[in-house]
């Protein structure tokens, strides 16, 4: 049982990683270059619909992570496993700190309705987005260690 429960970990948290490194990397970007600000419709679509599942993925990563953390406890590697779910923790914190109110905002755009500083503002989001990026890629590393390690 704890096998399955260190592989759907990795893998819900592994997926995750990549939906939002793929944000980062390729989807904000490709957006940022449509000619007219074509991306800003695509970024509030965006922000309504990954803003309804996101929350439920990160909250499930970390539950796993923390079930995880606590099946191993004393284990030897299970403080990867403690460490990489802390992470993810810091990831929820500052999602609902930093990232989220800017998301609020962006949901609610239309190019009828936009703030004069939006490329300010999604800006913003980007970079924060990006700490965000490497902070739940370092967790997934770490549980991915600690998979390899066998615990």
């Amino acid at each position: 049982m704890q096998d399955v429960l260190a592989v759907v970990t990795v893998v819900v948290a592994g997926v995750m990683v990549g939906v939002e490194f793929a944000v980062a990397a390729f989807v904000n970007p490709i957006l940022d270059r449509l000619p007219n600000d074509g991306g800003l419709d695509a970024r509030s679509d965006g922000a309504r619909v990954l803003g309804r599942v996101m929350p439920f993925w990160y909250i499930g990563s970390v539950v796993l992570g923390a079930v995880w953390a606590a099946v191993t406890w004393g284990d030897a590697g299970a403080s990867f496993i403690t460490a990489g779910t802390l992470l993810l923790v810091l990831s929820v914190v500052m999602s609902v700190l930093l990232l989220v109110p800017i998301n609020a905002r962006v949901a609610t755009w239309s190019r009828e309705g936009v703030p004069a500083d939006w490329k300010q503002q999604v800006g913003r989001w980007d970079r924060f987005h990006y700490v965000r990026v490497g902070v739940i890629v370092l967790a997934f590393t770490l549980f991915a260690v600690a998979l390899g390690r066998g615990v």
